[in-house]
């Protein structure tokens, strides 16, 4: 490290200090996340830099997965389904007609309560912006919502759902506390979405009390909230630029928990006594993603020559420190139905050369084939380069490419899926493999990305969806991931782990599909 380059490092600490510093009123029960970045916006259904973060603190929904010890750890329970901002639940004979109870006298920190109305009309918000919430409606099969009194209120399916009671865990469609949101409404602006773009108004927790741009946002308990009270009363979201300031901020005690680490930071951080880094395995897969409708990927034996020559516990090493898991199939380790036994591609360089010389390059591929990646994931340029030094060795010309986050995002969209080939990380945030299979692997999956298509594929997963007997679900579920293993749309390489690195006396973390904490579960004794 130069002088001056020291000398940056340590005044941007000085300054990120005196920023937490300049915060004021930082008590006992006050809690100082230091984020990149501060939300860009308190919309699930509009989701921008780490509004995913904080809404989940915010919004809650019917119901959550229960909980279960696993080896001295809490960890969320994917086969139970518990009552939550419901007491209850009916549903018909046909399975189509779900009605729930809410519980009474639950209330936003404004002081309303919630009703039957503020669901239906969060969830039409939802059907109205068709993004996030749409997209969960649609792979559960919901149609419509509607209350039926002050406290009920009904879903309609189009067909009985397997993925329906699990998907009511997430925190889109968000509820809203509608009596405060709809004073913001206008003709041009129904649903109030230039309004939450700074300001919250749901039954969570946690409440936004100010925001200041390229600052901080301040969360404070909800004092209505129907659950415990939350140890930490205040929750100062703090925007640190610089990773390394973020470092030295939790190891000096100044804040309590930095947003998800870096792997290079987080072996520095596990050596810290002054600092506690929780582990939990991940639900994502960083992979390359091959496009069968571009040239040579739309031949099956390239993809699967591709997946042959790379060495994936070689990548594990250099890009994850070997901490990550090795990925094995599209549906992750922590989802029911997870098959690894599928998986044939352990590394085999001379294979990887067979299978090009059968699909017609018996020398390699001497053109250059461009691999895309960005900076959504800190992990996608060093997977790319040692994917295309990996892909060398067997006579293939590979080149990273940079490409800007939002370029990537836009071209792999459902309506675009231009790219092809790049590196990317998708998992699902409902712990079930027939949701897991539509998001990634249905050709209408949101997060396909690639186009990948499998006219039985599709098949499979449209059945799961409406097949409620869990015997026969998990079985189309594991032919599904045969199938998609055989085409070889991506070069699987791992399952990255998730880190929380936080102040050694905070406790009560509890790993989230979304993979962010909730704060209400924490404690600092």
């Amino acid at each position: 490290m130069t002088f001056w380059s020291l000398r940056k490092h340590v005044l941007a600490g000085t300054a990120a200090a005196a920023m937490l510093m300049a915060a004021g009123g930082v008590s006992a029960n006050t809690m100082i996340v230091a984020s990149p970045q501060v939300p860009e916006g308190f919309d699930g259904d509009a989701l921008k830099a780490h509004t995913q973060n904080v809404v989940v603190q915010v919004y809650e929904n019917l119901v959550v997965y229960g909980k279960k010890q696993v080896d001295g750890r809490l960890v969320n329970d994917p086969t139970k389904v518990e009552p939550h901002l419901a007491e209850s639940w009916t549903v018909s004979e046909d399975g189509k007609t779900w009605v729930f109870k809410l519980r009474q006298g639950i209330k936003s920190a404004y002081g309303n309560e919630l009703t039957a109305d503020d669901v239906e009309w969060s969830w039409n918000k939802s059907f109205a912006q068709k993004r996030t919430g749409n997209f969960i409606a649609r792979v559960s099969n919901v149609v419509a919502v509607k209350a039926l009194s002050t406290y009920e209120v009904e879903f309609t399916l189009s067909a009985p759902s397997s993925i329906f009671l699990k998907a009511l865990t997430l925190y889109v469609p968000g509820i809203y506390d509608t009596t405060e949101v709809k004073k913001h409404a206008t003709g041009d602006d129904p649903w109030a979405l230039k309004w939450m773009q700074r300001n919250t108004a749901g039954f969570g927790p946690y409440h936004l009390q100010s925001l200041r741009a390229d600052d901080q946002a301040v969360f404070v308990a909800n004092p209505n909230y129907f659950g415990d009270q939350p140890y930490f009363t205040r929750v100062i979201y703090k925007e640190i630029p610089s990773e390394a300031s973020r470092v030295t901020l939790l190891k000096t005690g100044q804040v309590q928990m930095i947003d998800r680490p870096s792997i290079q930071k987080v072996v520095d951080l596990q050596k810290d006594p002054n600092v506690r880094v929780d582990r939990a395995s991940g639900r994502s897969i960083a992979s390359a993603r091959m496009n069968p409708k571009c040239e040579p990927f739309d031949d099956p034996r390239v993809r699967r020559a591709f997946n042959y020559g790379v060495d994936k516990d070689a990548l594990n090493a250099a890009v994850f420190a070997g901490s990550a898991d090795i990925a094995k199939s599209v549906v992750p380790p922590i989802v029911d139905g997870y098959n690894p036994n599928h998986f044939t591609y352990d590394y085999d360089p001379e294979k990887a050369k067979a299978l090009l010389a059968e699909a017609g390059f018996p020398n390699g591929i001497a053109e250059e084939i461009p691999l895309l990646y960005a900076d959504a994931f800190w992990h996608q340029e060093p997977v790319a380069i040692q994917i295309a030094d990996q892909l060398k060795r067997i006579g293939v010309n590979v080149k990273p490419t940079r490409v800007t986050t939002s370029e990537m995002r836009a071209k792999g969209s459902p309506k675009e899926m231009s790219m092809c080939f790049f590196t990317w990380e998708d998992g699902p945030i409902v712990l079930d493999p027939v949701y897991t299979m539509y998001l990634i692997s249905h050709s209408k999956g949101v997060s396909n990305r690639a186009a990948y298509s499998n006219p039985r594929v599709d098949e499979l997963i449209d059945k799961s969806r409406e097949e409620l007997d869990a015997v026969k679900r998990l079985a189309m579920m594991d032919e599904a991931q045969k199938l998609w293993v055989e085409d070889a749309p991506w070069i699987l390489t791992t399952y990255p782990a998730t880190f929380e690195a936080m102040a050694p006396n905070v406790s009560g973390w509890v790993h989230y599909p979304d993979e962010h904490e909730r704060w209400k579960e924490l404690k600092g004794n």
